[in-house]
């Protein structure tokens, strides 16, 4: 039996009532069995949605985006192939973990390893700036192979989106189109940092997210 493919997809609508409804009917109406919902970010008119949707074996993604786009006001920010459900209180998981993690070094890389399926992103690296020399302290699976030799944004206030063609970056972390985040992690030359190959943008809630998980792990670390 083949596997039932899963996706992720990234969708801004109208905040109206209905508009999900409406939505749910014509990815039905290609086959998609939709899984589990989280809301993103909601504004003034607006509401951004992840929603993790099952296709029939052989049917292809671009489906979902026609089946979506159809519809007036709505849009397709990303699709990507997606592993496990969403799950509720994951943050709060995460947290659990890295408090039960032996030492500091363990629990930074409890980190590491579980925050990417936590934020939605593809990897995540702790990085620290100590006399001019940037280290890698802990690092995901999928994280580059290829470091950053310098992080001009470090000493960093504040959790925020990172320019992704500025200089500093490694040209194969620009082939791949990897959007950035990165949050302050205890003090200021330390760092958690975030990549979304092949994006979309981090959203202003998104990076706030960041920004309350890695002060909640500062706190923890200390």
């Amino acid at each position: 039996m083949l596997p039932v493919p899963s996706y992720l997809l990234r969708v801004q609508l109208e905040d109206r009532p209905g508009s999900l409804g409406s939505l749910a009917v014509a990815l039905g109406s290609v086959g998609a069995d939709i899984l589990s919902l989280d809301v993103v970010e909601r504004a003034a008119g607006y509401a951004v949605d992840d929603l993790v949707v099952e296709l029939p074996p052989g049917a292809m993604p671009d489906m979902l985006i026609t089946a979506a786009e159809k519809l007036n006001g709505v849009y397709v920010d990303s699709i990507r192939p997606h592993t496990g459900l969403l799950e509720a209180h994951r943050e709060l998981e995460l947290i659990d973990h890295i408090a039960a993690a032996d030492d500091k070094q363990g629990k930074l890389q409890v980190l590491a390893d579980e925050a990417p399926k936590v934020l939605r992103v593809g990897w995540c690296m702790v990085l620290r700036l100590d006399d001019r020399h940037l280290d890698v302290v802990a690092g995901s699976h999928g994280a580059p192979e290829t470091a950053a030799e310098s992080a001009p944004w470090l000493p960093l206030e504040h959790a925020e989106a990172l320019d992704g063609t500025a200089d500093w970056i490694p040209q194969v972390w620009r082939d791949f189109d990897t959007t950035l985040a990165a949050a302050p992690l205890g003090d200021r030359h330390t760092a958690v940092i975030l990549g979304r190959p092949g994006g979309p943008a981090f959203r202003p809630s998104e990076v706030a997210r960041l920004g309350y998980l890695s002060g909640i792990v500062a706190t923890i670390l200390r």
